[in-house]
């Protein structure tokens, strides 16, 4: 009989591929045990309290911030590619009506094939680093368009057409309201999206790189992408953070909440991170934004971190566990009065850009990913039952 085990030159890794290197980027890192984690050589929260978010966008991109007038001329065309073609714009009232309940990142995966189709998106594999550079620029300056015009467009409102003279932040808020928003408005989203635009080999940023590196076009890419995020561990836990202060609904019930859900195993949405070992740095940052906004809503849910954290330390001692980024992160964008069923999108419009930033990475490289399995079924061959011929 065959031997069913794994062929000599597999090498066994933890479940999870968790802390398993599989490439060398340039791009950035996450360090869990310090709670720190970087773009290129500047610290990301750093670069969120001092640099706009078309700055940073340049940084992964071109690999250096830019200066003054660099920063100007990237801005402007990022702006001049808001606009979409309009092959996509007649398509998204069926988007948005197909997709309808799943929300605006269902109907991105869809928007973002008919774009790169549009657009004529050629395989990574057969087109050079400058083609792949302007093609992931143009993708990620449509992300926002596209993803506000479903959100309104399944309200029953008219999409909002992109403003040029608008930084990336200030337009996205601008195309999702049909207003002009605040500059503190503006300032905490760019923020949030400087602090969200890339965080190492996470489940989303690994599969946009598989598939980049078949040599498939960009929008197959960032398909993948979304696809993962989309999921309630990963992209999809923003307004499911928030759902959880709901849940608990006023300060005496804090404690008890809590207590229930920790011995019963129970997973408290908004906390714990695969990676780091303290706070997480993005948390602490959304948190000082939220508090410079002040009311109810961030004293609630620094109270709440406040009781898991402790009643944590009294039932399990030994176990740490701190927010993560999805729970300040819905109580910001609660705050600058985005809807819950946006919260998921607007992480995704940061995230792209780091996607894709990975995606033109990867293309440089020409070896396909392509791990093992170990097979664990009935020890073949078996014979095969008589049945119908073909």
């Amino acid at each position: 009989m065959t031997d069913s085990r794994a062929e000599p030159t597999a090498i066994d890794v933890p479940r999870g591929l968790a802390g398993v290197v599989v490439t060398d980027t340039s791009l950035g890192d996450v360090r869990g045990g310090e709670g720190f984690y970087h773009y290129r050589q500047y610290s990301a929260v750093e670069l969120a309290r001092s640099r706009s978010f078309e700055d940073v966008w340049h940084l992964l991109f071109e690999g250096e911030l830019p200066g003054a007038a660099q920063s100007a001329a990237f801005a402007a065309r990022v702006a001049a590619l808001r606009h979409l073609p309009s092959e996509v714009k007649d398509a998204l009232p069926v988007i948005a009506r197909a997709s309808r309940g799943a929300g605006p990142l269902t109907g991105l995966r869809t928007a973002l094939s008919l774009y790169g189709a549009a657009a004529g998106l050629r395989p990574l594999y057969d087109t050079d680093p400058a083609q792949r550079a302007e093609d992931a620029l143009a993708a990620c300056a449509a992300v926002p368009t596209i993803l506000t015009a479903l959100h309104r467009i399944g309200l029953g409102e008219e999409p909002v057409e992109p403003r040029d003279d608008l930084g990336h932040a200030a337009n996205y808020l601008y195309m999702l309201t049909g207003r002009e928003p605040g500059p503190e408005h503006a300032r905490a989203i760019g923020q949030y999206l400087v602090s969200t635009a890339d965080h190492g080999f996470n489940a989303s940023t690994f599969a946009a790189r598989v598939i980049a590196s078949t040599g498939a076009d960009l929008a197959a890419c960032l398909v993948g992408g979304v696809g993962a995020f989309s999921g309630p561990l990963h992209g999809g836990a923003p307004s499911r953070a928030l759902d959880t202060l709901d849940a608990i609904g006023s300060p005496e019930r804090i404690d008890p909440w809590i207590r229930e859900r920790v011995l019963a195993g129970e997973r408290i949405m908004g906390f714990g991170h695969p990676v780091y070992r303290t706070e997480d740095p993005r948390s602490r940052m959304l948190r000082a934004i939220g508090q410079g906004f002040g009311g109810p809503l961030i004293d609630f849910a620094v109270r709440v971190e406040e009781r898991v954290e402790a009643i944590l330390a009294e039932l399990k001692p030994g176990r740490e566990l701190h927010t993560n980024v999805e729970f300040y992160a819905g109580v910001v964008m609660e705050q600058c009065g985005l809807p819950r069923e946006m919260f998921t999108p607007t992480f995704a419009v940061a995230r792209v850009v780091g996607w894709s930033a990975n995606i033109l990475e990867q293309a440089g490289d020409r070896k396909i990913i392509r791990p093992a399995a170990r097979y664990v079924g009935p020890p073949p061959p078996q014979p095969v039952p008589a049945g119908r011929p073909a």
